[in-house]
């Protein structure tokens, strides 16, 4: 099985030399570091490690999980043993998802670049597979599981025990006959193409078949107007439809004469099928589709809460991995906590807990790298700043020298605005959010003042007069320079120079609406607690939807939530809320739906709000909606599922049993769920049939969440997989649903098999 991926994946020097093995250090904290045998398996896919070479080996990571490879200085851990193991001598294999980082050390510099080297080479062929190398390496690593002895070939017994792996319970005669069918060899084991023809036969899709015999004529193929009549009647494809067909065609038909005669075989639908054009998020809304000039009060920004914790509130760990990883999932609001430090320098840490502490430079350091790998949109910086004058000073000199000319510390073009900026204006910008002393009308004024001054000395060529000095100072002036009783009544809190770096973003406190109204501008921010959040929009929900139409606002988890858990952030959606801060680090169902949410538009993290939560005389109230709104109805037929997993791959002989939930996530009327059937014993390709219809009212608020479940009547249903997506990205249609983990990473090839079919307004018997 091996030689399928071998076939296609150019080796070198460095390959081999790591299918070879070496002895390298795995290094989990200052104490723990041991010594590890790392190898490449031979399908050059996977990565095992033993505790000596020869020693019994376990798998330690497959390439496909692997997002990036880091120098050794990169690491905040390697760093802090660079006196014990040279920084040229480790790396960090960083993973998808919220799995932890692997940080190695090896016995030379040039074993270490031969691992990071051979490694970026196979992230690069990973990248670069299409649907069909993906399948052929998804079996390569089923393959490996199942051949216990590791000899290249699969025997009866080996098979019955990957089908077990595979959450396949099939009649033992039935698999021994599919088993001597694909042992055309007649060696009574299966390699390599043998095993592929073997999970062939074991993945037939009869309703994908029915289906294709539905539109074809002779049940062979689908000429170009069947194929056409397919996309306009199901697919909800319209006038697009013949051009379109004839893209597919060229795209997924396999054989080169069915592309000349413009006809798609049953091998060439499936492939449609399961591609990114039959999956059921829209391929224009994964772009940048949306206007990106609208001031920055008309876009729901991703936003994450005390982005330096790895971990919970009270004992977790503070770290810079928070910041990179927030931001390279598309984060463009972050939070730091900062507090006077050791040596006159500023940390970082949930004051009055017993989390680590991090230095404030490394974060801006952090945001200074990471900030635009991901989008070009802005980042906000929100400071929750606890420190003295004397360290708020360093902070200010620190976002300046290491931000440079990212930081934004005056407005766009000098001039007083009229509203907020657009994300397209503040493009690879970075913003502080923070107290700030005065007025921005105050600070523009003195610009201009100071730049009058300027002119003047220059004309005099001459020292400025004692008054003009003094008067240009004082807000400079450290307080030390005043009699102790001055300096306690008139020393500011907030350092100016620091204060001088808050532009569009002014941190105020709320009130109330009508105060804000009345006495705040544009500029200014407030932040809320998730309960007083959710108090506002039960008591005055159409008042906070006017109030979030012009001014931003930002809301935070409980402080309750010591656990970092999450609040869903739907509710807050519903009022127009801006910055909902999420604890990224969590997964669980609040995540999903904010990944939903933010999965569109290019994942830049800015999506722009309906109309109606951007009119500042907007009548909608996000408790009771009421009409014009554009209801309507949803039927989702659930029909088959594809190599589900289990959730727990150490119970060999347990088969999950399987069922859909569709869980929708909008204004409260629309908020519900509904579930299919379980089905019995079959992961593999489970078959339900099953439709469930919702009617909704506000679709340009609803996501909807698919979640498989294994089902079980002793306890809570243990999870599979799900997939997240906002209603108005939904294709209609015959759909693949590629389903995700729990930490938002994709589980291919598992996916459900769906038909969409959306209607206008909720009349119909359907529900």
């Amino acid at each position: 099985m091996a030689s399928l991926m071998q076939s296609r994946l150019p080796i070198n020097q460095d390959l081999l030399l790591m299918q070879k093995g070496m002895l390298m250090r795995k290094v989990r904290s200052k104490c723990w570091k041991k010594l590890r045998y790392f190898r490449l398996q031979d399908d050059g896919m996977t990565v095992w490690h033993a505790r000596q070479e020869g020693g019994n080996a376990k798998p330690t990571f497959s390439i496909s999980d692997v997002e990036t490879v880091r120098e050794g200085h990169e690491s905040e851990l390697l760093r802090s043993l660079a006196e014990e193991f040279p920084l040229e001598r480790g790396f960090t294999i960083i993973f998808h998802g919220r799995r932890a980082n692997l940080d190695l050390v090896a016995n030379s510099v040039e074993e270490a670049e031969v691992w990071k080297r051979g490694l970026w080479h196979l992230m690069d062929f990973v990248n670069g597979m299409d649907q069909q190398e993906r399948l052929d390496q998804w079996l390569s690593d089923w393959f490996q599981r199942g051949d216990k002895n590791q000899d290249g070939r699969m025997s009866f017994q080996e098979v019955q025990r990957l089908l077990h792996l595979m959450n396949v319970e099939m009649d033992q005669e039935y698999a021994f006959h599919l088993f001597q069918t694909a042992d055309t060899s007649h060696s009574g084991t299966l390699e390599g193409e043998e095993f592929v023809d073997f999970y062939k036969a074991l993945t037939k899709r009869a309703e994908v078949q029915e289906l294709f015999e539905n539109f074809s004529a002779d049940g062979q193929k689908l000429t170009l107007l069947e194929f056409v009549d397919f996309l306009q009647e199901e697919q909800k494809e319209g006038e697009r439809a013949p051009d379109l067909a004839l893209e597919l065609i060229d795209r997924y038909e396999p054989s080169e004469s069915g592309k000349l005669r413009h006809v798609l075989s049953m091998d060439g639908f499936l492939s449609y099928l399961c591609s990114k054009d039959g999956d059921i998020f829209k391929p224009t809304c994964l772009p940048i589709y949306q206007d990106m000039t609208q001031p920055l009060n008309n876009y729901y920004i991703n936003s994450s809460h005390n982005t330096y914790l790895v971990g919970d509130q009270l004992y977790g760990q503070s770290s810079v991995e928070g910041y990179i990883r927030a931001l390279k999932r598309g984060c463009r609001c972050v939070e730091v906590d900062i507090w006077d430090g050791p040596s006159g320098e500023p940390i970082v840490y949930h004051g009055h807990t017993l989390t680590s502490r991090i230095p404030f430079k490394d974060v801006v350091a952090t945001v200074a790298q990471y900030a635009f790998q991901t989008s070009d949109y802005p980042v906000i910086l929100s400071l929750e700043n606890h420190c003295s004058w004397e360290q708020q000073q360093v902070m200010a000199c620190h976002l300046t020298e290491i931000l440079g000319e990212q930081l934004l510390s005056t407005t766009l073009d000098g001039l007083l605005p009229t509203q907020l900026p657009s994300p397209e204006e503040l493009r690879r910008k970075i913003l502080v959010k923070g107290k700030k002393l005065r007025t921005l009308e105050e600070d523009l004024e003195e610009e201009e003042e100071e730049e009058l001054e300027s002119e003047l000395e220059g004309e005099q060529e001459a020292d400025p007069e004692p008054e003009a000095q003094l008067e240009s100072e004082p807000q400079e002036l450290s307080p030390r320079s005043k009699d102790k009783k001055k300096e306690k009544r008139s020393k500011p809190i907030l350092c100016p120079s620091l204060s001088a770096l808050v532009v569009y973003l002014k941190s105020v406190s709320f009130h109330s609406f009508t105060h804000s109204r009345e006495h705040y501008r544009f500029y200014e921010t407030s932040s809320f607690s998730e309960t007083k959040a959710k108090s506002l929009i039960k008591e005055a929900g159409n008042e906070f939807v006017q109030h979030n139409a012009w001014q931003l606002s930002r809301v935070y988890p409980s402080g309750l939530r010591t656990d970092s858990s999450n609040y869903n952030p739907q509710e807050l959606w519903n009022a127009g809320c801006q910055m909902v801060a999420m604890n990224v680090q969590t997964a669980g169902l609040e995540m999903d739906i904010c990944d939903g949410l933010f999965r569109q538009n290019g994942g830049c993290g800015y999506v722009l709000k309906p109309d109606f939560l951007r009119d500042a005389q907007s009548s909608f109230h996000p408790e009771r909606p009421v009409s014009p709104f554009r209801a309507q109805t949803l039927l989702i037929q659930v029909i088959s599922g594809q190599q589900l997993p289990k959730e727990d791959m150490s119970k060999e002989r347990s088969i999950v049993d399987p069922l859909v939930r569709v869980e929708i996530f909008g204004v409260r009327p629309d908020t519900t769920r509904q579930e299919t059937s379980y089905v019995e014993n079959n992961g593999f390709n489970p078959y339900w049939g099953q439709t469930l219809c919702f009617r909704v009212l506000v679709p340009e608020l609803a996501l909807l969440r698919f979640v498989v479940k294994d089902y079980n009547w002793k306890s809570r249903n243990d999870f599979i997989g799900q997939y997240t997506l906002p209603w108005t990205c939904m294709q209609q249609g015959y759909r693949h649903i590629h389903l995700l983990s729990k930490d938002g990473t994709s589980l291919h090839p598992a996916s459900i098999f769906v038909h969409i079919n959306i209607r206008e307004g909720l009349e119909g018997d359907e529900c």
